[in-house]
């Protein structure tokens, strides 16, 4: 018999799973917690017992990712700590990879998004994870290196601002923008006009 804290970390991820597909397809408003149980085999009871809302799921989602990449990130440091460039390129590339359907995963955090700014809390909560997330890729760029003229949560804020925005370029002229070519081409000249070696 499977332990109860594998099966209950089985029936979260398969929720979130459930969750990812029925955002994309019918949008965070339009989907229903009957809508992700029914993808993914559970009851509403299931759905409860894991998280207390849709948005606490999504936040849960964006968690997920972002520990992978941050994972990702921190095994790629030891070879690249003298290649700030290499190094980017790299992170670019992870953040490309991250989720496995970049339309997919644009649709569910754009509508998040656009749903916290209507909503005082689950702005709160988006913050709070944003703030997160930007803190661990701050403390990962500190160990660069480099000596910074900016602050490096600045240039953390830059990063993603820019792959968010180039994301939504690429995915509606992908022949104009190919995905991480606006960050390739642009961000290096950032990073050399920003640093320089201790």
């Amino acid at each position: 018999m499977e332990p109860p804290k594998r099966r209950r970390s089985n029936t979260r991820a398969r929720l979130l799973e459930g969750a990812l597909e029925v955002f994309a397809e019918r949008g965070f408003n339009g989907a229903s917690v009957e809508d992700i149980c029914d993808r993914a085999g559970f009851t509403r009871g299931a759905f409860y017992s894991n998280f207390a809302s849709k948005d606490e799921l999504v936040l849960a989602l964006f968690q997920a990712t972002t520990d992978r990449l941050l994972e990702q990130i921190s095994a790629l440091l030891p070879e690249h700590v003298d290649q700030p460039v290499a190094l980017l390129d790299a992170v670019l590339g992870l953040l490309d990879d991250a989720p496995p359907d970049q339309r997919r995963w644009h649709l569910i955090s754009t509508e998040f998004t656009l749903h916290a700014l209507r909503n005082a809390e689950a702005a709160r909560a988006l913050n709070e994870w944003r703030a997160r997330f930007r803190g661990q890729l701050t403390q990962l760029v500190s160990q660069s290196g480099l000596t910074w003229s900016v602050p490096p949560e600045q240039f953390v804020r830059l990063v993603m601002a820019l792959h968010e925005g180039a994301r939504s370029q690429s995915l509606l002229e992908p022949r104009k923008v190919p995905s991480g070519s606006l960050e390739r081409t642009f961000l290096p000249m950032v990073l050399s006009a920003v640093t320089s070696r201790s």
